[in-house]
């Protein structure tokens, strides 16, 4: 029965209630009454017609005027059994997905680009034998998720799973006692190895596997992004959180401490390195699952996106037999890549070169490569003093984060090594007052350092789906105004944009490129350096001397058509 509230909101057109909610402006209301009244018309027909209020906007107004709930379905977790009840032809004949399902309640969520079609409602549930809760979404909504959903075979793959745990799965209270047994159970094993297949198939960096109130959400890190891609049961959460524990080496009845393993995992012939982390939250141990990849070899500088002049200033940089190159940039912005990479173009047998790394991330052959561990007393600081016993030639320290390890790296500089390290600073400006705070000598620095790159990632358009437009006119100045004399003036701008397929899964993006800037320690900078001037002046002088700022790289990447212009300014807005 529904509430008077609900009633008052039936009583309304849709017109109404996009008036009330100010999404369409009187004329246009009467505009719509007038259209409606000369032909016949829905309202609605009118309004979509006009194409005045988007698709989301019109379909809310159309769920609040049936008294129906309106659902997004982008960031909507799928349950596998939900899904494993209605074929793929059946939901694309009647346009509707389901993404719930409650055993306790026997009902089915179901999300319908036309959620009063009846028949199809009926149909439905006589199949299922479950009660349907209809929500309303976007046919595009609706559409894209069922392309999504039914053509990923981990749905399907844990769905099955899932079915084979039912008999034990349902009000079964786990005894922890029992849970090496059950975690040996196919099934079990099963949802564990297809969360996993998809992480590698689909180019995850990370896992997250996340206990809620009444489920347990999966979500994968693609392209630097999270997206939530299945819905587990409750009453497999133990199970499936023991099961990766196991296999990472780690004590199966703590559940009160972080714990950290790893393990390597095969797909076909890729082999991957997992870094497993596990913490403990409100509703059961959260696991979160770093993907390390061993074949594929490491990129070169120009494969990550590094050119022009920020390539050329760097390569001179590291040619240097001494001195102090920098990488600055936020936590995943693939600072470790890059040096990596560098390390590699250096690598040969009359160098040694030693790495002190927190943790080493990849093994290369040939570089001797230390994890530090406070636990007994290495630590950046002290492995860098044994360092400079062992006859290097190139020195990698992770991170340069105390007073200790800047005066050593200066100090091993100063003494003919080639030192690379990283910094947390948002700009290669930022780095020389960064290392001034941390207590380095203005004038060591100002002769120690080599050069200094700050960088940031963004997502590539996909080659697949790729496909140009012309910007509006506040974008193109925006553009002109931050590329200034590199901008080069043209009748007929394009941007790019990727539209949506299978090759990216409907995100527009494959795969990801760096934006940089390389600050090369020129005779002023030096001064200024001396003088402890602030970031602001030492960028100021580093432009003036012809350094191309990250953001201008991903400007010139956006009209070269290797990103697209909302990836440079998520990324390298300050």
């Amino acid at each position: 029965m529904p509430n008077d509230k609900q009633s008052s909101k039936e009583n309304q057109s849709v017109a109404d209630i996009l008036l009330s909610q100010n999404l369409i402006t009187s004329q246009q209301y009467q505009d719509v009454k007038v259209k409606s009244a000369s032909l016949a018309v829905s309202d609605i027909s009118v309004i979509e017609d006009m194409n005045i209020v988007s698709e989301e906007k019109l379909t809310e107004a159309k769920a609040l005027h049936l008294g129906i709930p309106f659902i997004s379905l982008e960031n909507t977790s799928f349950s596998p059994q939900a899904l494993g009840y209605i074929p793929r032809a059946v939901v694309e004949r009647f346009q509707l997905i389901p993404f719930i399902f409650d055993d306790k309640a026997n009902t089915l969520s179901v999300a319908m680009a036309n959620p009063v079609d009846l028949e199809a409602i009926s149909f439905v549930q006589q199949k299922t034998g479950l009660t349907v809760k209809a929500f309303a979404a976007t046919p595009s909504d609706v559409r894209r998720s069922i392309d999504q959903q039914y053509r990923q075979e981990i749905v399907g793959q844990v769905g099955e799973a899932l079915k084979e745990t039912e008999e034990y799965g349902k009000a079964r209270i786990i005894d922890s006692s029992k849970i090496a047994e059950i975690i040996k159970e196919a099934p079990i094993a099963k949802i564990v190895s297809t969360i996993l297949e998809y992480a590698v198939t689909s180019r995850s960096s990370d896992v997250h596997i996340e206990p809620q109130e009444d489920r347990v959400r999966v979500r994968y890190r693609i392209d630097g992004i999270l997206y939530d891609r299945l819905s587990l049961p409750k009453t497999v959460q133990e199970a499936v959180i023991s099961r990766i524990k196991i296999l990472s080496e780690m004590k199966i009845d703590e559940h009160r401490s972080p714990q950290d393993g790893r393990f390597n995992f095969k797909v076909e012939d890729k082999e991957v390195d997992l870094r497993i982390s596990v913490l403990p939250t409100t509703f059961g141990e959260k696991i979160v699952m770093r993907l390390l990849r061993k074949s594929g070899g490491l990129p070169t500088l120009n494969d990550l996106g590094l050119a022009g002049t920020s390539l050329k200033n760097l390569e001179t940089a590291i040619l240097r037999p001494h001195g102090i190159i920098i990488v600055c940039g936020p936590t995943g912005s693939g600072k470790t890549t890059t040096l990596y990479s560098v390390l590699s173009k250096l690598n040969t047998t009359r160098v040694n070169i030693m790495t002190l790394e927190d943790p080493v991330e990849y093994q290369i052959a040939g570089i001797n490569q230390v994890q530090i561990n406070p636990g007994v007393g290495l630590t950046f600081a002290t492995g860098l003093r044994s360092f400079l016993r062992q006859d290097p030639n190139i020195i990698l320290v992770g991170e340069i984060r105390d007073e200790e390890t800047t005066d050593l790296a200066i100090q091993a500089a100063l003494t003919g090594h080639l030192v690379f390290s990283t910094l947390h600073t948002s700009s290669a400006a930022g780095a020389l007052p960064r290392l001034i705070d941390l207590g380095a000598e203005t004038f060591l620095l100002a002769s120690t350092m080599n050069a200094i790159l700050a960088q940031r990632i963004v997502r590539r358009v996909c080659s697949s789906c790729k496909e140009a437009y012309t910007p509006l006119p506040q974008i193109l100045d925006e553009i002109k105004n931050g590329l200034g004399l590199l901008y080069k003036e043209k009748d007929d701008v394009k941007l790019y944009k990727g539209k949506g397929c299978n090759e990216c899964g409907s995100t527009g993006y494959t795969g990801r490129i760096g934006i940089y800037e390389t600050l090369t320690i020129s005779e002023k900078i030096a001064a200024l350096v001396l003088q402890s001037a602030d970031s602001g002046t030492i960028e100021k002088q580093a432009i003036a001397e012809g350094m191309i700022t990250m953001k201008q790289d991903g400007y010139l990447k956006a009209l070269q058509g290797v990103t697209t212009i909302e990836e440079v300014i998520r990324v390298a807005q300050e």
